[in-house]
């Protein structure tokens, strides 16, 4: 009896751990799947449609969940910072899908898998916290590999490239903000974002406005539905398992955007791309892991979109 107690707790750890690492595969497959989903989407309608319209189908899925737990709305801290968190991750989704209406879906990721690397950048220019030499060096790295997947040049250089970096700018700015109200509820987290694409969405959804056939409602209904349900994956994950044991997962976004890319799109990642996304990834598990070395306690945020 005493050696099956021995033996429980560990088996236990290490079934919570595959678990974990499981539930973030799933979610990154789900989050992948809905980026090709909403990048088909837009091919007919127009980003504030998707927004707008992905928007409805998430929240009436939270509803029960705000229901529940409304009286969590009505005291919230430091609640102007939590406006510029709506306001951020609003713009990133919104620039996430006007950038892969022009560009392929690999490449847009590529750019945002750049937000660890620029949420550790932030971190000592904006929040005076201390990076070290090495952290320093594998920033510029990952600077390098941004610049190789951007290709910049007077021929090369393109606004919807642009506009994807700024994306993922305005996400290593939203995991930097979410580290500091980390103490808000997930439901709160969740459906705020959601709100705010609502918002946006509505602004922008009559202009170029395209009836919906039944069909496209289905696909506009499953892109929310997705989307909630890789966002509780990704928070369970993290429940059960450290993040350093499986935010570094994350990175298989690339492997699915790339298929998803080339099965519906017919997009072939160019050599640039493939280049800069190993220099980027490479970085970014190193400025993991040296964080986690040092118990700095990184904070994952989620997946794009």
């Amino acid at each position: 009896m005493s050696l099956l107690a021995k033996i429980s707790p560990h088996n236990d750890e290490r079934s919570a751990r595959l678990a974990g690492i499981g539930l973030m595969l799933l979610s990154i497959f789900m989050f992948s799947f809905g980026d090709a989903l909403g990048k088909f989407i837009v091919a007919t309608y127009s980003v504030g449609q998707l927004l707008w319209l992905r928007a409805c189908a998430a929240l009436v899925v939270l509803s029960p969940l705000i229901w529940r737990n409304r009286a969590v709305f009505f005291r919230l801290e430091r609640p102007w910072l939590q406006l510029l968190r709506v306001v951020l991750s609003t713009l990133e989704v919104a620039a996430f899908f006007l950038a892969v209406v022009y560009l392929p879906l690999a490449d847009v990721i590529t750019y945002y898998l750049a937000g660890p690397i620029f949420v550790t950048a932030m971190s000592a220019l904006l929040l005076r916290e201390r990076v070290g030499w090495r952290r320093w060096c594998a920033i510029l790295i990952g600077f390098c590999g941004v610049l190789v997947a951007l290709r910049p040049s007077s021929q090369t250089i393109s606004w919807p490239a642009l506009i994807a970096l700024g994306g993922s700018l305005c996400f290593a700015t939203l995991m930097l903000i979410t580290r500091s109200l980390r103490a808000t509820p997930d439901i709160v987290m969740a459906s705020s974002q959601f709100v705010g694409t609502f918002l946006l969405g509505a602004v922008m959804a009559p202009f170029g406005w395209v009836t919906p056939t039944p069909s496209s409602l289905i696909q506009f209904a499953a892109a929310g539905v997705i989307s909630v349900s890789a966002l509780f994956c990704v928070n369970r994950s993290l429940k059960l398992a450290r993040a350093s044991v499986v935010v570094p997962f994350q990175y298989s976004m690339i492997v699915w955007a790339v298929i998803f890319g080339f099965i519906v799109f017919g997009d072939v990642p160019q050599p640039a791309t493939i280049i800069g996304v190993t220099i980027i990834i490479a970085a970014g598990l190193y400025i993991f892991l040296r964080e986690h070395k040092l118990g700095r306690g990184t904070s994952a945020g989620n997946p794009p979109a």
